[in-house]
């Protein structure tokens, strides 16, 4: 056995065969113009076959954007997360998909809501944003081809259904064509951040519902004001010392205000479920639980006539993820089924449950199918 101890390497050896920062950075340089002609040649890509497409159907196609997405989370090494890889494609996507044509997206404004967070989540930043005033106006503005799309809230995991947004459903014309489920977390923040300031605190009511165990324990005396969206509330806040704000902290950071509390929202996975709003159907995935179908029915007032009409979907084992009630406004006590379920409508077993549900149904509409969503950190 050999008597020799390896040498433990020098400082100055080590350092040595370290490379310095110079050439990391040089290094650096040259992977910067490798992925610029990459991405300039995927650019080039985009176009031309946003030329063929322009024969086809609409620029945006949200089952292949998302199977792009998908792909390259799974491909991911790190160090990058998940998340960075998918906001870095996103962008990507939304620069090359307006070289074809920078779609215009309404949405819930001011800037700063959640609606804005959520429709740059999905579409990224090269897009002509159309921050409206009302839900009905997000919808008017498609249907009369002022925007491309519309981005809506229509279900939060905590305070439950947007009403106004399933009553607009029932009479459009339009398609939903994708959904989008934003992770909700709430800042409260003020012009100084000093809770002992604060005399009332100012956000939308769904915000304010969503917070409401934490202001009982720490603001039991503040009195609270509902107001038309958190970016409003924000702006609130910037002019008046007294208030405090519920809203995103981008909204915070737009008009100055300085944080009290961050996460305020009771639960810890409260989500928001955005819809977005179009005037074509999307194509299949390809896989029944990769897309998810949003249909509207009534049927006959009679005993049974509700539990045929679901065992429908059973009988072709279609999973249904979502069931509501609304009521018919012109008709006291007689209700509107809102019906989530699994699957594309052009897959043969839903549109065999389709079918046999028009036909015992006195009325039904498909408002569309579309990509399931997916939470922002998946």
């Amino acid at each position: 056995m050999s008597s020799r101890i390896a040498r433990k390497p020098a400082a100055a050896d080590t350092a040595a065969e370290r490379p310095s920062i110079e050439t990391l950075r040089a290094r650096m340089d040259e992977i910067n113009l490798k992925i610029l002609r990459l991405v300039s040649l995927r650019a080039g890509l985009a176009m031309e076959i946003g030329r063929l497409k322009h024969h086809h159907g609409e620029v945006y196609q949200p089952v292949r954007e998302r199977a792009i997405i998908e792909k390259m989370i799974a491909e991911n090494q790190g160090p990058l997360t998940d998340e960075q890889v998918k906001r870095i494609y996103v962008e990507m996507i939304s620069a090359c998909r307006a070289l074809e044509h920078e779609p215009r997206v309404a949405f819930l404004g001011p800037e700063h809501t959640y609606s804005h967070e959520a429709t740059r989540m999905r579409f990224g930043s090269s897009v002509e944003l159309m921050p409206l005033e009302s839900f009905a106006a997000v919808f008017q503005a498609i249907e009369n081809g002022r925007a491309d799309f519309g981005v809506v809230p229509v279900e939060n995991s905590t305070e439950g259904s947007v009403t106004l947004t399933l009553d607009l459903l029932i009479d459009t014309a339009l398609v939903i064509i994708g959904e989008i489920l934003l992770p909700i977390r709430h800042s409260i923040m003020s012009l100084s951040g000093a809770a002992g300031e604060v005399r009332r605190i100012v956000s939308h009511q769904q915000s304010l519902a969503q917070c409401r165990g934490y202001l009982s324990a720490k603001f039991p005396n503040c009195e609270t004001e509902a107001v038309a969206s958190n970016a409003l509330a924000a702006k609130r806040a910037a002019e008046d010392s007294s208030l405090a704000a519920i809203a995103s902290a981008a909204a915070g950071e737009a008009y100055g205000l300085k944080p009290i509390a961050s996460n305020v929202q009771d639960v810890a996975t409260n989500t928001t479920r955005f819809l977005v709003m179009g005037t074509r159907p999307v194509e299949r995935s390809g896989s029944a639980r990769a897309d998810k179908t949003t249909l509207l029915f009534a049927v006959a007032d009679r005993v049974g006539t509700l539990n045929q009409a679901l065992n429908l979907f059973a009988r072709n084992a279609i999973n249904i993820s979502k069931f509501e009630s609304r009521p018919l406004r012109a008709r006291p006590w007689e209700y509107l089924f809102f019906v989530d379920v699994m699957g594309h409508r052009d897959d043969p077993k839903l549109s065999r449950a389709l079918k046999s549900l028009e036909r015992k149904a006195l009325f039904l509409k498909v408002l569309g199918s579309y990509p399931e969503g997916r939470s922002a950190a998946a």
